[in-house]
Formats: structure tokens, sequence, C-alpha cells
């Protein structure tokens, strides 16, 4: 595995700091978050200084019970050859279900979710792993994710689920040492127990990241420092073998580029401190991995369509209980449950006001509990943007504000980003909007 170094998440909003921070190696970027014609300025100089850069896919959804779609295959191939990227990585997670195999409406969680660590959706998610393997120019890694739930009825641990992956498919590993420390505060999974079933010789890099703790639930927040659990999580791994790379993730709530910097370099620290008494990790299974379960041959067995439907009826009620308000599937623990629902929303009101951040300037502090009243029952089906627009129309019709200008500036902004602006200039285009407005309410 090439060796990557130490490296820090790359975003827009820390482009400079980035840029001018000692000793980083490498950068890791949204996959969709970047055009391929378009590259940013930051990571063209970046790239020309020896940076490398890897695209991080979060749409993927190789968890989910559906076929990789090909169109966002090749869309992650493509920012992999844009970038000249070493590899690239997913997650082992669903965001999205329903639809034709289901005979119901599709839904997009906006958000990755826990797989079922089952045989059958372990078999599945090798499937989809080697399609995505087969149409990539370059290596693939997965990651493990944080969850606030588990599936009932899973077969296999954390650790045991990523070693057959790994042997099954020869899929390289993300491991995020922040989503083990969520896991085992929220699950009661040992961090220590899921890196001794590894095979550390599968290991691409490892992320690093903050969150929080409140009534008993660590949320992976990615907007807070990196706290001392997490670090010593990141111990233990680094005592075990040398990570080829390592990445402090900070998505939201940045800090001055000296914080960054000084996080980096205690995450640096860690990793140096912990491996001056490693042991050597040879080939081979792990105490506690599981053992081949290949039916005779070296990938194991392959899932057929009545798992993938089943995996489908499961993701899709699930989800709908997340993001519709359907009944929680048997099983689960409908506390976890809510509290992930609420998570949900909140993220999408997030999302929806940073494409859109006009919609939080117009409506101020009524945004927010605007947006939760209008995704009560309404789920995400669609992309962000369309989600932004429908919100619009909605608060227009539903719950149009009290002042007259208020009402004013959402109805042009609707009218303009909805496409229905190409009259404006002309003598008679403020009467025509209006009446097309008009139209829409009927």
């Amino acid at each position: 595995m090439e060796r990557l170094g130490t490296g820090i998440g790359w975003r827009p909003a820390i482009a400079e700091a980035v840029e001018a921070m000692a000793g980083i190696e490498w950068v890791e970027v949204v996959a969709e978050n970047v055009c391929p014609g378009h590259l940013p300025d930051s990571l063209l100089r970046l790239r020309e200084r020896g940076v490398a850069v890897v695209p991080h896919g979060v749409g993927l959804g190789l968890g989910g019970a559906e076929r990789p779609d090909p169109v966002r295959l090749a869309a992650l191939a493509e920012r992999a050859e844009a970038l000249g990227s070493p590899l690239v990585t997913e997650h082992i997670a669903f965001v999205r279900a329903g639809g034709e195999r289901t005979a119901s409406r599709g839904l997009e969680a906006g958000h990755l979710l826990p797989v079922p660590r089952t045989r059958e959706g372990l078999a599945v998610l090798c499937e989809n792993v080697r399609i995505a393997q087969d149409q990539l120019p370059v290596p693939l890694a997965v990651e493990n994710i944080a969850a606030l739930f588990s599936w009932p009825g899973e077969e296999l641990t954390e650790g045991q689920f990523l070693y057959e992956l790994a042997d099954r498919t020869g899929v390289r590993l993300l491991i995020d040492v922040a989503n083990l420390h969520t896991n085992h505060v929220n699950q009661g999974e040992d961090p220590a127990a899921a890196l001794d079933a590894l095979p550390l010789e599968a290991l691409a890099y490892v992320h690093v990241a903050g969150g929080f703790e409140r009534d008993g639930v660590w949320h992976d927040s990615h907007a807070h420092p990196v706290p001392e659990p997490v670090l010593a999580v990141l111990a233990e791994l680094a005592s075990r073998v040398r990570p080829p790379g390592v990445l402090l993730e900070r998505d939201e709530r940045f800090p001055s580029a000296a914080e960054l910097e000084a996080e980096v370099a205690k995450i640096r620290r860690t990793v140096a401190v912990a491996g001056r008494d490693r042991v050597p990790v040879g080939a081979g299974a792990r105490p506690g991995s599981a053992p081949a379960s290949g039916a005779g041959t070296a990938t194991g067995p392959v899932a057929d369509e009545a798992a993938r439907t089943r995996l489908a009826l499961g993701q899709t009620a699930l989800l709908s209980a997340l993001v519709a308000r359907t009944p929680a599937p048997e099983g689960f623990d409908r506390g976890r449950l809510r509290v992930q629902s609420r998570m949900l929303t909140a993220k999408r009101g997030s999302v929806v006001a940073s494409l859109a951040p006009e919609l939080e300037q117009i409506l101020g502090d009524t945004y927010r509990p605007r947006f939760l009243r209008y995704a009560a029952g309404r789920p995400l089906t669609g992309g962000y943007r369309a989600d932004a627009l429908a919100f619009a129309l909605h608060t227009l019709r539903e719950e149009p504000p009290a002042e007259r200008a208020v009402r004013r500036a959402l109805r042009d902004w609707w009218i303009e980003r909805s496409g229905r602006a190409s009259l404006v200039g002309r003598p008679w285009a403020r009467w025509a909007r209006v009446a097309r407005f008009a139209l829409l309410g009927r």
C-alpha cells in the first residue's frame, strides 16, 4: 500500500489554511463536492506540490440492496483520474432504499446508515464491492461507519464482518477510529476487540475525528476537537501496525488554522509514540476473526436476487421509519431510531441551508422550525436542491410569512431558482411572474 503519511480533509472553508499547513502530505476531498472539469485552484496547487488527493465518496451506497449505480461509479472513477489519486474510498453503508424491487417510492437517507451484519447482508455487500472494484481505475478502500443502533439478529461482530469482507474481496480498509469509539459508547462494542479481529495488512489509512456525548449517546459530529478516548483508539491501532496514512476529518465549525495544525500534530505524535513498542503483525486471521465461510470458493457465497429483495424490504422499512414516521420495524431500539430520525432531519435542514443560504437569510430565525415542520412526513426522495425548492414552495403555500417583504423575497427566490424567470427584464415580466405563481396554488 502506498505510504500517504499525515493528512487532513480538504474543505473549501479551510482551503487556505490547509495549503499553508506544515507537514501535510495528503488531503482527502468529498468526491461529490468536486467537478473534474473545474477543480478548485487550491487542490490544483496542492497537486503541483506533490500532495496526494484522495476522493472520498458518500453517495454510492455499497451496503444497499441494489447493485451500484453505473453512473455514480463512473463519476467516482472520473474524479480519481482527474485528481491523479492513488485510491478512492467509500463507506460500508446504505443511503437509499425503496423503488421497483419493493414496489414503493424511493427514499433517500441523506446520511450513512448501518448494514445488517448477517451472512446474507455480507454476501450482498461483497458482490457490490466487487462490481465497484471492476469499474474503478485505482484500488478501493471502504470505511466502517458510526451507528446509533444495530440490526436485530446480527451474526457477526464488526471486526469479523470487516475481516470477511476484506478476505473475500481483497478490498482495502479505511478504519475510522472515531467511529469505533462511537460504536463503543452507543452499542457497547469493544474497539480493541474489533482491532484484534481485523486483517491489518489490508489497512489503507485511518480517519480521526471529533464528536460529543449527549444523554448517553455519542454524536460523531466532525465539528468538535478530537477527544482523548478517540486518540486512545488510534494509539491501540498504531501499537499493532504502522498506518499507511492518518487523516483528520473536520466538516463544520472550523477552528483557527493554528488549532487545526495543533490537532494534526497531536495525531502525528500519538501514532509515533504508540509505534515505539509495536509488535510486527503477520498475515492471517486475527484472534476472534470469523472462519472462512466460502462454501468451497475463495470468495464466499454469491447473493441471489431473493437475498437482495429481503435486504431491500428490511432497509426500506427501516428508512421509512426514520424519514417518513412509519412504525419502527420489529426488533429495533425505538428510542435510538427516534434519536436517529431527529438527527437526519436536522442534518437535512443544515445541508439545504448550506446549498441555499438565501433561504435562511430570508426567513431568519424561523427557518429551522419551519424546515422541521416541513420535513415531518415528507421524506427526501430526490436531491437537496430539489428539497430546497420544495421547502420554499411549501412555505409559500402552507405557512406564508406574515411580512409582505419576506413573502416577496421568498417568492422571487423560488421563481428564479425553479427556472421560471425567463421573462425578467421585459416590461411585462413582473405580471407574468405573479401570474405563474398564482397558478401554482391551484
